[in-house]
């Protein structure tokens, strides 16, 4: 059994380390910690908590580039938008893919949750894979100061998810901890304040839905839609046999006839489906365990790993991990908000997890 207690609920902290006192100009600034992903963005505003949860889509109109919609709106337009206009996601694989939408993306999201705009900017504590590039890196501090931050720190995703668990990251004992997001699975060991070896692989949810709109593409001559797939991923997809099998009706368009057509899907048929994104995950957590060195790798053995992200509530996913690691596996609570819940943790107590944060300066 692991000797920690997975949290779910923040605990009271002062907001800059114990017996720290809030300064004038702090009263009037929102600080808010960002978990930019692939799917979903997540804004945690300090003293306030988890205020905003929504997908990372912007429609826009092609011929003057004006926003038309922001987040759940723009999402619902996903593969069903007239010609004029593009429903875009401009976060690909954990990075910035489009980095003009990205920052009106991060504009109307900062726009919504703070107040005082205009007396004091917010400090932003983002949180970005931990294979991301010097050049992502900027694009994103860019990103985050053009849509009105006033100081800009990146925070490691695995390293952010790990503290917004409750884990003791500043421990000389081994964590090992497993982020399946959108767009990347990020496999990290930590100890210490720091990562001491990590992977991060760009299989996650989107390859997963892919996978699902190939596999039906080429079994059934059946097309199906982005929003269809995870919807099929999210209620009957799995990484292990399940006790009961789930089954569900599907429409999508026959590739031979050229019309709607209706099918009958199993979980068996998805999980098929789905083989070749998971054992590129597992393969990926065995490469992470064999880098591990070997005082580390007990402290794994005695604690297990845990998993956070959307892609921890794939059905019996951790059950897999079980059984090809040999390793406890842990399912994080509210494993979606992991990573933010870290970056608000830090935002309330700088000084204590000063050591994990990127400072992102302009050069």
């Amino acid at each position: 059994m692991p000797q920690f207690e997975l949290k779910n609920k923040e605990g009271a902290t002062t907001p800059y380390g114990k017996g720290s006192t809030l300064g004038f100009f702090d009263l009037f600034s929102n600080d808010i910690g960002i978990d930019l992903g692939t799917a979903n963005t997540l804004v945690f505003v300090r003293g306030q908590g988890i205020v905003l949860n929504e997908p990372s889509v912007v429609a826009v109109e092609k011929t003057s580039g004006k926003v038309l919609a922001v987040g759940s709106a723009a999402k619902e337009m996903l593969g069903r938008t007239p010609g004029e206009i593009a429903a875009i996601r401009p976060l690909k694989d954990g990075v910035i893919a489009d980095f003009e939408i990205s920052e009106k993306l991060l504009s109307d999201f900062i726009r919504r949750v703070v107040k005082h705009r205009y007396l004091m900017k917010p400090r932003i504590v983002i949180s970005v894979p931990s294979g991301i590039t010097e050049v992502e890196k900027r694009a994103v501090r860019d990103s985050a100061e053009n849509a009105g931050a006033r100081e800009v720190f990146l925070l490691q995703e695995p390293m952010a998810a790990a503290i917004g668990v409750g884990l003791p990251v500043d421990q000389p004992s081994g964590i090992m901890i497993i982020d399946i997001g959108g767009g990347t699975s990020e496999i990290a060991v930590i100890a210490l304040n720091g990562i001491v070896n990590n992977i991060s692989v760009r299989i996650a949810g989107d390859e997963m839905n892919d996978s699902i709109v190939m596999y039906l593409k080429k079994n059934y001559n059946l097309l199906i839609g982005e929003l269809t797939a995870e919807e099929i991923k999210i209620k009957i997809g799995s990484a292990f046999p399940l006790e009961k099998e789930l089954s569900m009706e599907i429409k999508g368009r026959d590739l031979v006839a050229g019309v709607p057509k209706n099918l009958k899907l199993s979980s068996v048929q998805v999980r098929e489906a789905l083989v070749e994104p998971i054992e590129r995950i597992v393969e990926a957590v065995r490469q992470s365990l064999e880098r591990t060195p070997p005082e580390l790798a007990s402290d794994i053995l005695e604690r297990g790993i845990i998993l956070t992200g959307g892609g921890a509530l794939l059905r019996s996913l951790d059950k897999r991990l079980r059984q090809e690691t040999n390793l406890p596996v842990n399912v994080a609570e509210d494993p979606l908000t992991c990573v933010v819940r870290g970056t608000g943790k830090v935002l309330e107590n700088m000084q204590m997890f000063s050591k994990v944060l990127m400072k992102s300066r302009r050069d």
